[in-house]
This record gives structure tokens, sequence and C-alpha cells, in this order.
């Protein structure tokens, strides 16, 4: 399809999407604190917190190396637990960012301190984090590698603070908090074979466990919970990862190893450009021939809460690597850069075939809470179905995807290298056909 025809059939559906956002656009969330404190009460007993059934955990990064480790349960709807998995399925389920914050803010983190490398602060002397199967950290660690919610009971010190902590472009927000004396599993957590088979290898290193799983169909979100629990990598050197961290981790590891995957496969013949839209997000994806190089362009736009006086310019933004890679974290766009990355690598991985990609992200005022990067991964993930649009080159397929942007194409080419620099057309490439 041409793309001018392409950007015209999107338009209506698009503006309809932003009515939608808009008219839901609401900040009554903190109305189901209420709630989820009546279901607390219900679910205690004494100090106790029985009945439980936790979904998730989260590995904090405060005062590292001596770190919060907490499990993550929905207190009084343990039967629905397995809808509060951060997971591509929210976006299949056309997840807002209301459904996503009541989920969030659902989620009880009953956590207790520990050192990245032992689990307990209190001696230095306690056996190391690859030896820990029992305590908190041995809890968490089973309920990181079941394949399904456990059941478990958790002993309080405290009742939880209901405040909210929105959380942030990367971490996903989290809701009550309470400070956790022990946790006793329930029940005995069923572990996949291929994660067993992680764990008993001493010497196989990190980022090759976690290919490993991802090539025998754990998703990243999987994958992201067992190295934050500290149960990937050699031996004696695994260690509780921050979540925040892991997610980007996994994102990058993954990443790598599709690039390798596609590093010696034909180019893409033809300049495609894809469009995605999910929570006041909007995504193009401008694809060229050529060997793999890749760019995350992000516009922010002003009264957005990463941009929030309405009266500043555009906040603009890029990151990019060449065909042997970055060497350097990213720190401008930081985990969205390598979860957009990791959404086109598989893309082309499918296809068997590699490309120059330009990945454009405007941010609207109708993103008005943080929900986590993985909204940025499923967004470029799912902007592969259907049609695409087609263009002679790439400079003007970017130039008239331009036309839709918050920022004038002049602007985005000061900004952007492989909208400044990239001069090619399809002929320049046949003979990488």
């Amino acid at each position: 399809m041409r793309l001018d025809d392409y950007i015209e059939e999107l338009e209506p559906d698009e503006e309809a999407e932003r009515r939608r956002l808009a008219k839901e656009k609401s900040y009554a969330i903190t109305d189901h604190l209420e709630d989820f404190e009546r279901r607390f009460d219900d679910a205690t007993s004494g100090e106790t917190l029985v009945g439980s059934t936790a979904p998730s955990i989260f590995v904090g990064r405060s005062n590292y190396p001596d770190i919060p480790v907490g499990l993550l349960s929905p207190v009084g709807d343990e039967g629905a637990a397995t809808e509060y998995v951060t997971d591509g399925d929210w976006y299949q389920q056309g997840y807002a960012i209301n459904d996503v914050l009541q989920r969030r803010t659902g989620l009880l983190n009953s956590s207790k301190r520990a050192n990245v490398d032992s689990p307990s602060i209190a001696s230095r002397l306690t056996p190391s984090v690859h030896d820990t199967w029992d305590g908190f950290v041995g809890v968490q660690r089973e309920i990181a590698i079941a394949d399904r919610p456990v059941d478990l009971e958790i002993g309080l010190d405290d009742t939880p603070d209901l405040g909210l902590d929105a959380g942030t472009d990367v971490a996903t927000p989290r809701g009550p908090r309470a400070t956790a004396r022990n946790a006793e599993l329930r029940e005995n957590p069923y572990v996949p074979r291929p994660v067993k088979k992680t764990l008993e290898d001493d010497d196989w290193q990190a980022e090759g466990a976690m290919t490993y799983l991802y090539r025998r169909g754990f998703d990243v979100y999987d994958i992201n919970s067992i190295l934050s629990a500290g149960a990937l990598g050699q031996t004696k050197q695994r260690r509780l990862v921050p979540t925040r961290w892991s997610i980007t981790a996994v994102d990058d590891t993954v990443g790598k190893y599709l690039r390798g995957r596609i590093r010696n496969a034909p180019s893409i013949d033809e300049v495609q450009v894809w469009a995605n839209e999910y929570m006041g997000n909007r995504y193009w994806v401008v694809l060229a021939p050529g060997s793999w190089e890749f760019e995350l362009v992000e516009m922010k736009a002003p009264g957005s809460i990463w941009n929030p006086n309405p009266n500043d310019d555009v906040w603009l933004q890029s990151a990019s690597e060449g065909y042997e890679g970055r060497s350097s974290y990213v720190e401008e766009t930081a985990g969205a850069y390598y979860a957009a990355r990791l959404g086109v690598l598989e893309y082309l991985e499918s296809i068997g075939r590699q490309a120059k990609c330009l990945v454009l992200r405007e941010v609207s005022d109708d993103y008005w809470a943080p929900v986590g990067v993985w909204q940025v991964r499923e967004s470029v993930r799912n902007a592969f179905d259907g049609e695409y649009g087609e263009a002679e080159t790439f400079h003007k397929g970017v130039a008239e995807v331009a036309t839709q942007l918050p920022v004038s194409y002049a602007r985005l080419q000061r900004k952007s290298e492989l909208a400044a620099g990239l001069q090619s057309n399809l002929n320049a490439f046949s003979n990488l056909e």
C-alpha cells in the first residue's frame, strides 16, 4: 500500500482512539485504596496474611546492595492472580491506563531487606544467594521460577502503607507496601524442565541461560523474574537483581541474540512504514533496505508527566546503534530503547531479513500516568500486524511521516542520525538480494 494511502487510512481510527483515551482519563485511581483496605482487613488474621497467592516478585534498588525484596499478592482476589501479572496479555486484552493502575494498586508488596549476595544483612557469614532455598528470599525464588501463581502465608510486621508509588518510565507502578516478617509456601510449586536445567548447570553464564529460556518459549517477562530472583548465571555469581535493571538486561540480552540471528540474513527490499498507537503513545517504525542499524527517537509532549510545563517545547531525545551494536548503556531513552529494539528484531528474525530501522515514539498528554516499559515493547511488537505503507526512499518515507509528528522534519533530522544521514534507495541495495 502506498504510504500516503496508509497514513490516510490510519487517521480516523487514531482520532477515535484519542477521543476514547481522553474520555477515560481519570485520576480517581486512589478510590480503589479504600476497597483494598477493606479486603486487606478481611484477609488478615492477626499479623498473618492467610490464603494469599503471589503471581510475581519485586526487587528494589534503594540502598543497593542492601535492597528491598518483595512478594506481590492480589489481596482478596486470589482467584484472578494471573490477571495481575504484567505481560503481553495486557496489550491483547486492550488494557487502558486505569486498568493497569487498578491491578498495580491492588497488589500488596510484602517486603524485607536483603543483601544482593546474601539473604540476610545481619551477618555476612550467612549462605550466599545461590545456596538459598529457604527463608524469605528462598520463597521469593520459588515464586519466580514457578509456572503459575503460588499459594503462601505471609507474616507481617506492620499494617500496610497505603500510599501509591507511581513508578517510572521503566518500573511498573506499585501499590500498598508492608514489611514482612516471614513467608511460607502452602504448596509445592511446579518448575518447568528448562528452568530446572538452567538452575542445575553450575557453569552456565546468565546470558546463555536467558537465551536458552527464550528459545524454549519463555517470554522476556518470565525470564526477567527468574533473573531478578538471583536464579540465573554461574552458581557462585548468582545474586539478586533489581527489577528495573533486570527488565533492561533481559531485553538487551535477547535483543543481542536476535541480532546475531539476522546478522547474515538478506536485506528487506523495500521501504516499509508501520504504525501503532496505544495508551496515548503513537509509534512509527520505518524499515529500509541495508544492514542492521537501529535508532529510537522519542518526542514527549508539553503537559505530559515527563515534560510537565505546558509552555515548553516538545522534549526530543534519541539513541542509536550500528551493525555491531552498542558498547555502552543507553542513558537518553533508557529501557524504552531496548524494549523497542526487541520488538523490531523479533519481527525481522521471524521473516529472516535484516534492515535499517528508525522507531519514532510520540508521547502525548493522554499518557497521563506511567504504566511501565512493557507498553513500549508490546506496542512495537504489535505494530507489525496488518498492512504497512510503502515509500520510494527512506527519506521520502520519513518526510511523509513527519507531517504527522509534533516536530518538523528539519528538527527531526537535527536529532536523528538515520533521518539525517541515510541517503539510500532501492537500487542501491539490489546487490543484496
